[in-house]
């Protein structure tokens, strides 16, 4: 076999209590991408739909991901990436994370899977870097492992997949604005008070809870973030208003990833259903354009295209 054709799907990372750790998978929107194996040596990069994205292998996320691969399994030849860009760059549910994501699961498909699920991130987290300005795999890990995620170390490398809830679904209201992931970390002030810090391990762990004991009371009281979100606000258009319009039928809502995006998670479709016209009641008066989506929490990750 010498081409895979594989949907690769958006992500949530932060999930409020858990900055650069935690994570969940969606079911869409998703990148889809082609890639194929060459005679040639090299990289070749083409995005089919959006100009902002460089398609020189040195500058684009999926080259040092590809290099790398090569490298390590010693070949002789070279690969073709085709990019369709369904997840908006700058959007907050992991475009920079979808590309080096697919890159890596699909070479090691077309080598004969030598590698693990981890080894994969780990591949695709130099991607990561070259968007973001650090390594960090909160994105990277639930779209090669499906579902929530938490990377528990980066030095060395541990990724734990969480159970998923049945019953959850994602509202996500994305202001049509890009908000790029290395200006939103410099705003972060890493001095941090313990009472805080303390919190924020409270909620992490609550988190976590809930999703093995099905507590979904538990879970509702941990979507909450004391450190980061509220430095991030004013990047955000009409965070709070939207918020406050899904509370009363989600279990908790925050900022999507760096921004500009907006999670709220809810228990069952209905209430997703009821969460997402309460917030399209609020955008469509706004002058800045919204896309909504509703999405369930995808437990498979990347998909091969038959």
């Amino acid at each position: 076999m010498n081409k895979i054709d594989i949907n690769v799907p958006s992500s949530v990372a932060n999930v409020s209590c858990g900055f650069d750790v935690l994570g969940f998978c969606l079911q869409g929107p998703c990148d889809k991408m082609t890639v194929k194996i060459k005679k040639t040596k090299g990289v070749d990069i083409k995005i089919i739909n959006e100009k902002s994205v460089p398609t020189n292998p040195r500058y684009n996320v999926c080259g040092p991901v590809a290099f790398a691969m090569i490298k390590k399994l010693n070949l002789n030849h070279g690969f073709q990436i085709t990019i369709t860009k369904n997840i908006k760059p700058g959007s907050g549910i992991g475009s920079s994370a979808a590309s080096p994501a697919g890159t890596a699961f699909a070479i090691n498909y077309l080598t004969g899977n030598k590698f693990s699920k981890l080894e994969l991130v780990e591949f695709a987290m130099l991607g990561e870097e070259i968007a973001s300005g650090a390594k960090h795999a909160d994105n990277l890990a639930p779209v090669i492992f499906g579902g929530f995620t938490l990377v528990r170390s980066l030095e060395p490398l541990d990724v734990i997949k969480l159970p998923s809830l049945e019953n959850l679904y994602a509202v996500i209201t994305h202001p049509l604005i890009e908000l790029k992931t290395k200006d939103a970390r410099l705003v972060i002030d890493k001095k941090i008070k313990l009472e805080k810090a303390i919190l924020q391990w409270g909620n992490l762990g609550g988190f976590i809870a809930s999703l093995y004991t099905k507590n979904y009371e538990l879970l509702s009281k941990t979507i909450k973030d004391v450190i980061i979100e509220p430095q991030r606000l004013k990047f955000i258009p009409n965070f709070k208003e939207i918020v406050n319009a899904a509370s009363k039928y989600t279990l908790g809502s925050g900022i999507s990833g760096a921004g500009p995006s907006i999670f709220s998670i809810c228990k069952g479709k209905t209430n997703a259903e009821i969460v997402l016209e309460a917030i399209k009641k609020i955008t469509d008066k706004k002058v800045i354009k919204y896309n909504l989506i509703l999405s369930e929490i995808n437990t498979v990750g990347i998909k091969i295209i038959d």
